[in-house]
């Protein structure tokens, strides 16, 4: 059976349960199929603590943990919670990771993927609800919220064309490229072409720097102007260009590139 086949292989790590605080356990077996009492109490204590105080009363490598009771449910999960955020770096990067670095992870397999992946596109379905079919200019808040969530941890470039109708409604958010970490191949007449197809009056590009660093570079600033020129040729206007960074975003607009 491959290691990456069933969710107790997922965490096969040494098992063993040392002596001391039970919150400092590395691993522990099931004892006839059951979870030692330690282990399970201290699954009950962060399950109500959740209830009680929320995700504020809680740093990331137990929320990752509440996550990963599903997946693997009848081991200590804690080892593998922290050797993901020591890995990724903070909670919401070890849930946008991609696939195949996850894996590269010990103790990961299909049921931690899943887990994961599933708590992704849950959360960026909801920042998405905020902002499709509502007028996009006073909501910019809920768009950059959505933006953030959707792009800001990709470890590869992804440019994006927000369609806007006449009254400023977003009616559709595609995906138009994905390149490398520093280079994502942009066609003006592509996103002209399906801004007519849409029968779109108006466009907000994004785009994310997974350096951290929202700075456009010159290419963006030149490419930028070519989708511009190219849409008001055709009546179309071009709102923004948002540049995704890690902790912050840059608006062309505001910055007086556009």
């Amino acid at each position: 059976m491959s290691p990456k086949s069933s969710a107790f292989a997922e965490a096969s790590l040494p098992l063993f349960a040392p002596p001391g605080d039970e919150d400092d356990v590395v691993l522990a077996a099931p004892v006839e199929g059951r979870l030692p009492s330690y282990i399970a109490d201290h699954r009950k204590r962060l399950r109500q603590r959740f209830l009680e105080g929320g995700a504020a009363a809680m740093p990331d490598y137990e929320l990752l943990e509440l996550v990963l009771f599903r997946a693997i449910p009848r081991q200590d999960v804690k080892p593998l919670a922290r050797q993901l955020l020591d890995t990724f770096g903070d909670l919401n990067r070890v849930i946008a990771a991609p696939l195949p670095r996850l894996l590269q992870v010990k103790g990961v397999g299909d049921a931690v993927v899943l887990e994961l992946k599933l708590l992704e596109a849950v959360a960026q379905r909801m920042a998405r609800s905020r902002v499709m079919q509502r007028p996009v200019l006073s909501g910019w808040a809920a768009l950059l919220d959505y933006c953030h969530t959707a792009m800001a941890h990709r470890e590869t470039e992804q440019f994006r064309v927000l369609f806007l109708d006449r009254k400023n409604v977003l009616i559709a958010d595609e995906e138009q490229a994905r390149g490398t970490v520093d280079h994502v191949p942009v066609y003006p007449r592509e996103v002209v072409k399906r801004a007519l197809e849409l029968n779109a009056c108006a466009l907000i590009l994004v785009h994310n720097h997974p350096s951290g660093d929202p700075t456009p570079s010159d290419a963006d600033i030149a490419m930028t102007a070519q989708i511009r020129d190219a849409a008001e040729v055709l009546g179309i206007v071009l709102h923004d260009h948002i540049i995704i960074g890690k902790e912050r975003e840059l608006s062309f607009r505001a910055q007086q590139y556009l």
